[in-house]
């Protein structure tokens, strides 16, 4: 017994131990050795998989994903020899796409070289998942944000979402959330771009029972409200100085104080934030204080535009049309009206997006949407312009026969004109129907 060699374990067993899909590549993208949760994921025998192209198993490609402008991570293993994260599209068994989060690692020879790289697969959200979908969207920009989300989620750490207006920013943030360690908690949402300064305070911190005229009964706040979730504080560049300097001390203390009151009571909230604000710029110009600004950016994420990422119009105009009730029979959109929504910049971004495909489903109705139902805001605003115009320039000739005196014979050869057009004939004179009924029954009195 003692003279018997204890037989290792291969490596084939070892990896087969991983909960997630696992594959060993070389600098070829040859897959070298997979595991068992791979082959099934992928629908691949263990037999057949090794000497297949990394790319055509798991992105159904002919080619590596580098030439299909995606970051390539073991382009950046072999080169800098160090581990990265990067997020992807990948294709399951059924050819579904779905989000994965890649975990590549070098494996070094006796030199030190660089001689595979391992690979782990996490899977995300499914972009098949409909309406209960999060972020909606494959292209570049959108993987890069959601590869950094992914990476920050289960941390601690406070995020600042940096973006315009209607980018999605409360979204990213439900993301955050929803792949957080707190997921089962509490999301609480507060708009500072909503609320006055004295409802803020009331709002975040709560108040006692007499704390100011009407605090009835004790009130709790929103980070009372939160506590072992996530408060999201939006637009964070519109909370007044003071309440900045109170929101630190929560940050770095865990407790608060309620409005007109004296004990100190603990929270436990992760804080993201968000702006589409300049805060270096408030903080230099003393409308933000710096060391809150620290404590917020801690890890900044910048949510992309929607003219950013245009690849995504379509899957987010659809995705829209599937969450509103009975508006799925417009579904799939036919390529002209995608060809109609990928033209425009959409200042708005998601936001006005969405707009535009509730507009276009209330002017189909029943029928299937046409490009003709596609209204864009600034089309609608330059209708409004066109009526304000004949508006402005009615009341420019009203102003302008005021100044003077309307004549009878204005008023006859304004009838005249018009063939006894009576509102025609008010247009054209610049004044009311009722104004020329007063001129009609003056010239009647006359004899005229």
């Amino acid at each position: 017994m003692g003279d018997e060699k204890i037989k290792k374990p291969s490596c084939e067993q070892i990896i087969d131990m991983m909960p997630n899909p696992f594959v060993v590549i070389d600098r070829n993208y040859n897959i070298v050795s997979a595991n068992r949760r791979y082959c099934e994921h992928y629908g691949v025998s263990q037999q057949d998989v090794v000497g297949r192209k990394c790319h055509e198993v798991s992105h159904h490609s002919t080619v590596p994903c580098s030439r299909n402008g995606e970051h390539c991570p073991l382009e950046e293993v072999f080169t800098r020899k160090h581990a990265t994260q990067v997020m992807h599209i990948h294709y399951d068994q059924n050819g579904r796409e779905e989000y994965v989060q890649l975990h590549s690692s070098p494996l070094f020879d006796e030199h030190g070289e660089v001689c595979y790289m391992g690979e782990t697969i996490f899977h995300v959200t499914p972009s098949h998942c409909g309406s209960d979908e999060l972020l909606v969207g494959r292209s570049k920009p959108l993987l890069r944000m959601t590869s950094l989300l992914q990476r920050v989620a289960p941390t601690q750490t406070t995020v600042l979402l940096l973006g315009e207006s209607g980018v999605g920013k409360e979204q990213a943030a439900r993301y955050l959330h929803h792949f957080s360690t707190r997921a089962e908690g509490p999301f609480v949402v507060v708009d500072c771009a909503a609320l006055g300064e004295n409802l803020i305070e009331s709002e975040l911190f709560g108040y006692e029972k007499g704390a100011f005229t009407g605090a009835n009964q004790r009130k709790k706040g929103l980070l009372e409200a939160a506590n072992g979730g996530t408060l999201f504080i939006d637009e964070i560049g519109e909370l007044p100085l003071t309440l900045q300097t109170k929101l630190l001390r929560v940050i770095e203390s865990g407790q608060i104080r309620r409005l007109g009151g004296t004990e100190l009571v603990k929270v436990d909230v992760r804080i993201i934030a968000a702006t589409h604000r300049d805060l270096q710029r408030m903080v230099a110009e003393g409308d933000f204080r710096q060391d809150l600004y620290y404590r917020l950016s801690a890890f900044p994420v910048y949510v992309p535009s929607l003219r950013e990422r245009k690849d995504d119009i379509a899957r987010l105009a659809e995705h829209f049309l599937i969450q509103m009730e009975g508006s799925d029979r417009h579904v799939p959109l036919s390529s002209e009206v995608i060809e109609v929504l990928m033209s425009h910049d959409y200042p708005g971004n998601v936001r006005e997006l969405r707009n535009v495909i509730e507009r276009a489903a209330i002017l189909a109705c029943d029928d299937i949407i046409r490009p003709d139902h596609i209204v864009f805001e600034e089309q609608i605003t330059d209708e409004a312009n066109v009526v304000q115009d004949r508006r402005s320039a009615r009341a420019v000739k009203l102003l302008n026969r005021r100044t003077g005196r309307l004549t009878e014979q204005d008023v006859i050869r304004a009838l005249q004109e018009t063939g006894g057009h009576r509102a025609q004939a008010a247009e054209k004179l610049g004044v009311s129907e009722r104004t020329l009924y007063r001129y009609i029954r003056k010239l009647r009195g006359a004899g005229v």
